[in-house]
């Protein structure tokens, strides 16, 4: 069929990096002209959980999260990324910019753990014989076998208190009740990179944050092709015909769109950066509470249908279980850069982040390399930070971080680093921004399989689902690299296309990788 004779529609719920994604291969692979293809999405910006701005009241930088990226591992991302062009670097797709950026700016981690202000080894991983036992033997489980399991159901106590899970839990922002069939795919698709748990030497960054340096040209190469975006438009549910085997309608907040015979949907279901609440420099954040945004009730009313649709209530259901807590932290001059890198022995930027290993709020620090972000003035550092255990009462600042305003986050952080002494000229040099998660790790929550629904669901003939929450057997949620495996899923499975999706990589089968992990959990 000519491109210019094609009918049929195609609409993406969510604005997320799987929506973008699904609309580059809708362009590419299954030659949808992009005046076909609409992106609807409920936020002012497109990029979902990919954010990052400065807010101009203040003239804070706020960044919700950051991102690991492999090249070895991340096979779809970076393919996708290999056939667009940057629009930073002109002449060079967005993944050579990134490779060369790591030529130059290499991640290797001196201090991957500190305490109070010293330096600590975090090489040898601690484990004890009956926990390597436990690895190993996990190793051999069909995921059937310990789908009732949480990850401290099978470890002791003791093994949430080795160098090897700090290491792991702050890399992969895992929790002790978190589903072991989670943890197993993990360690499998990170096989390769255990033995870098303390010096992250396996994990590349992009030159800006991942909105500068991924989303905007990725949005840029949509909107030159004609690609339709409706902001803040809120879709509230899909209508099925009685048979259940197709999409008649999508009712939106302000309307409906009625979907011809050879119309498709493709949506995004469920958001770990869902309900996401603010706070201050000055300020700690008021509204977290948790209430359940659109895009869980979105799931939520389609699961009520069909079966095949997934059981959104096992993610979406436990915040306690689920939340913790990021800030951004914008400084004036360089005097907490410069005594990190004094503490760290790390360069700006080759850090792939610093734990607290006593902290009581379970708290990181990530010093990017700098400028941050494509706006950036040259006199301002952005730092990024994390704590998984917020509700915590802090070691030194005797509130729960919940209860701070970045301020006092920023000083229970100094004195864990061991800055006090320059407390003062830190504190009136920054401004820290905190933001409340409470779904950010939902989608590690213990379930079972058939929890999260196929990219293309049962019977149903012009709807796919994307995302953090489908199933895509052997890969790890949480990533980049799942968003854009699943989006290409559903446009090669909706459309019927037989080129091939890059295949899992399977580190674990080759016996190079076996010597070393064997090697490394022994010292």
């Amino acid at each position: 069929m000519a491109l210019e004779n094609r009918k049929d529609k195609i609409y993406l719920v969510g604005g997320g990096i799987a929506s973008l994604s699904a609309t580059f291969f809708l362009l590419e692979d299954a030659m949808v002209p992009g005046e076909n293809i609409t992106i609807i999405d409920s936020g002012k910006l497109m990029g979902g959980s990919l954010d990052g701005e400065m807010q101009n009241e203040s003239g804070a930088y706020i960044m919700r999260g950051h991102r690991i990226l492999d090249s070895r591992t991340f096979e779809c991302t970076f393919a996708m990324l290999d056939r667009i062009e940057s629009k930073i670097e002109k002449g060079k797709s967005i993944k050579k910019e990134i490779m060369d950026f790591n030529e130059k700016v290499k991640t290797h981690t001196l201090a991957r753990l500190v305490e109070r202000g010293k330096v600590v080894d975090s090489h040898s991983l601690g484990l004890n014989k009956k926990q390597r036992k436990l690895l190993a033997k996990l190793f051999l489980y069909q995921e059937k076998n310990i789908t009732d399991l949480r990850i401290n159901d099978y470890f002791d106590d003791g093994f949430f208190k080795t160098n090897f899970w700090l290491e792991f839990a702050t890399t992969f922002a895992f929790q002790p009740w978190h589903s072991l069939i989670e943890f197993k795919r993990y360690i499998l698709r990170s096989f390769h990179a255990l033995k870098y748990y303390d010096t992250m030497d396996c994990i590349i960054v992009p030159p800006y944050c991942y909105h500068d340096s991924i989303v905007m040209p990725l949005i840029h190469y949509l909107r030159e092709r004609k690609v339709n975006f409706m902001n803040k438009t809120r879709v509230i549910d899909l209508e099925l015909n009685e048979t259940d085997d197709k999409v008649l309608k999508i009712i939106l907040d302000s309307g409906l769109i009625d979907l011809n015979e050879d119309d498709k949907v493709i949506a995004t279901i469920g958001s770990m950066t869902a309900h996401s609440s603010f706070g201050s420099n000055k300020n700690s954040i008021n509204n977290h509470n948790y209430t359940k945004d659109n895009a869980w009730e979105f799931w939520e009313r389609l699961a009520s249908k069909n079966f095949d649709f997934g059981n959104p209530r096992v993610f979406d259901d436990h915040e306690y279980r689920s939340n913790w807590m990021s800030f951004s932290i914008t400084f004036k001059n360089s005097l907490f850069f410069d005594k990190m890198e004094k503490l760290t022995g790390n360069k700006t930027g080759t850090s792939g982040g610093t734990t607290l290993k006593r902290s009581n709020w379970f708290m990181s620090i990530g010093l990017p390399h700098q400028p941050h972000f494509l706006n950036q003035d040259k006199s301002i550092q952005v730092a990024w930070g994390y704590a998984l255990s917020p509700k915590n009462k802090g070691d030194f600042v005797a509130k729960s971080m919940l209860e701070c305003s970045g301020e006092e986050i920023l000083t229970e952080l100094c004195y864990h680093l061991g800055f006090e002494d320059d407390l003062e000229k830190i504190l009136a040099s920054a401004i820290t921004i905190p933001v409340y998660m409470p779904m950010i790790t939902s989608q590690f929550s213990l379930r079972k399989i058939e929890d999260r629904p196929q990219v293309i669901p049962g019977s149903i003939n012009n709807l796919a689902f994307i995302g953090q929450y489908v199933e895509i057997p052997g890969d790890i949620s949480f990533t980049v690299e799942y968003s854009v495996r699943s989006a290409q899923m559903a446009v090669y499975g909706l459309f019927g296309i037989k080129k091939k999706i890059p295949k899992i990589y399977k580190g674990y089968r080759n016996i190079f990788n076996i010597l070393s992990v064997t090697k490394t959990i022994f010292r």
